[in-house]
């Protein structure tokens, strides 16, 4: 599913790597590393996922990237 995909690449990976209590998922105190999408990916047909375009990318809290 899109859900164990999003999982994979966010909180599984930060627990892989003993990184849980940093990174991983959006929290208070931890570091902001985040795409912003111009869909929600769990809302489309993930056919259709390839068409997504980034809008934003926020590492460490600072954006970076914004289209």
């Amino acid at each position: 599913s899109v859900k164990e995909a999003v999982d994979c690449y966010t909180i599984n990976a930060a627990y892989a790597g003993f990184q849980e209590d940093k990174v991983g998922s959006i929290e208070v105190d931890k570091i902001a590393d985040m795409v912003v999408l111009s869909e929600n990916i769990f809302e489309i047909n993930p056919e259709e996922i390839k068409n997504v375009k980034v809008e934003m990318t926020i590492f460490d809290g600072e954006i970076v990237y914004k289209f």
